[in-house]
């Protein structure tokens, strides 16, 4: 296991998260429809977007929590 510190949430954030991972999840799927030219469907942008995006998206998010 590793000794880095799992980033934690304050209480009663949990929804909030939630919320902003769907706005950057449907950001993610109207570039990604635009770039192709038609729509690329909910599931493959966010397949897409939490494997490429989430990681350091989330890192972000969590330190304006703080």
């Amino acid at each position: 296991m590793s000794d880095t510190p799992i980033p934690t949430m304050p209480q009663g954030s949990l929804y909030r998260l939630f919320l902003a991972e769907r706005e950057e999840v449907l950001k993610h799927k109207w570039l990604k429809s635009e770039e192709a030219g038609h729509d690329v469907g909910l599931e493959s942008a966010l397949v897409d977007w939490t494997k490429d995006h989430r990681e350091k998206w989330r890192l972000d998010y969590l330190k304006t929590l703080r």
